[in-house]
């Protein structure tokens, strides 16, 4: 059998990257070809474009790579009729990924999504291209399962993939340790993973820095950075500030097990801090024409799953287009300086991971998508 995957960014070569593993696991004689990163490509994937470097958001930034993302679709067409494959797998940019559905489902290749868009929160309107192109979505949270049904999309609920990778983690405990039995207590700040996020959001989180240093001049500041490029980036905005600052990277599962309180870009890493019990606030940076379009548009109360989750906002959210960090930095303090503020936190995030953490997502997904492209080459 032969799956073509297409992930275009980094969480979404993540998670590709898992469920080709799964799927290997479940028929070693699968193959796997398609548009991600070097995850999937470790994991025995045959990547036929790096399109998972190229993440963007925006949509001027979306227009510069135009080019960029047509020459990357023709090549999976041209693949794809060279090399058939059984069916496709779309890994949620759907900026990218629903075109290229059309163009699999124009030539007659079943179409999967999984990891679908949010559009239970905004442009509700590209559910009917989700139900036209795709034979199936495999749906990752409760509530969107219900919706996406509610509206005549097959579905098949498989839970969050982020979970897969949290239970395959394995902090450096020894390292986490070292770090907590210094004096003062940490605070993790989580720049994001796109290049347009840090840039965006670095100045937030450096005045949130300051601002918490102000009135804790103990508290130790602790940058999980995605990559070098980005580490450098970090480091430049804190030089000269007199902070204790570090900026790591690949250190993110420990940033985040040692930390006290965190500051994260919004992002799927919320699960992350859901599932280590971490009190975060949420921040997501945006122009002001942009904040005013976004808030007409968004279906939801909040943006953060873990918010979603919940019911309730056990994250703070500070959607902002400005730089002023004291909406930010409030609920760090009252954390830092208010133990049974942060338990009450610590304990509802230990109910909700109970509740919603269930890891073996990619496992269902291979399964599922098995016996769902296995079935039609058989009818076929």
């Amino acid at each position: 059998m032969h799956l073509f995957l297409s992930a275009g960014e980094p969480s979404g070569d993540l998670h590709g990257a898992n469920l080709v593993r799964a799927l290997a696991r479940h028929n070693p004689a699968v193959r796997v070809t398609g548009l991600g990163g070097p995850r999937m490509a470790a994991a025995g994937a045959t990547v036929l474009y790096p399109l998972a470097k190229h993440a963007v958001m925006g949509f001027v930034r979306v227009l510069k790579h135009l080019r960029t993302f047509f020459r990357a679709a023709r090549l999976a067409q041209r693949s794809w009729a060279a090399d058939r494959p059984d069916a496709v797998v779309i890994i949620d940019c759907s900026g990218f990924n629903l075109p290229l559905a059309k163009r699999a489902h124009a030539a007659g290749i079943p179409v999967y999504y999984f990891m679908p868009p949010q559009v239970w929160a905004w442009r509700s309107g590209r559910v009917e291209k989700i139900r036209r192109w795709c034979a199936g979505v495999l749906t990752v949270l409760p509530f969107e399962d219900e919706w996406y049904r509610s509206r005549g999309v097959a579905t098949h609920f498989v839970g969050h993939p982020y979970f897969d990778e949290l239970a395959a983690q394995q902090p450096d405990a020894a390292y986490v340790a070292a770090e907590r039995s210094g004096v003062g207590p940490i605070v993790g700040l989580l720049p994001g993973s796109r290049d347009q996020e840090v840039t965006a959001n670095l100045r937030l989180l450096v005045g949130t820095a300051r601002r918490v240093a102000a009135e804790r001049p103990d508290a130790r500041f602790r940058v999980a950075a995605f990559n070098d490029r980005h580490a450098d980036v970090c480091r430049a905005a804190f030089a000269g500030l007199s902070l204790p600052v570090e900026v790591l990277v690949g250190r993110t599962p420990e940033v985040i097990s040692m930390a006290t309180a965190c500051v994260a870009v919004s992002g799927s890493v919320s699960l992350e801090l859901m599932a280590r019990h971490v009190p975060s606030v949420v921040v997501y940076r945006m122009g002001r024409w942009t904040r005013k379009l976004v808030l007409k548009l968004v279906k939801v109360r909040w943006m953060s799953l873990v918010n979603l989750l919940a019911g309730e906002e056990l994250y703070p959210e500070n959607a902002t287009d400005s730089d002023d960090p004291t909406p930010v930095a409030a609920p760090v303090l009252r954390w830092l300086n208010d133990e049974a503020a942060r338990s009450e936190v610590v304990g509802r995030l230990r109910e909700l991971t109970s509740r919603e953490a269930r890891p073996g997502a990619c496992d269902r997904a291979a399964a599922y998508l098995l016996a769902a492209a296995g079935g039609r080459a058989a009818a076929a």
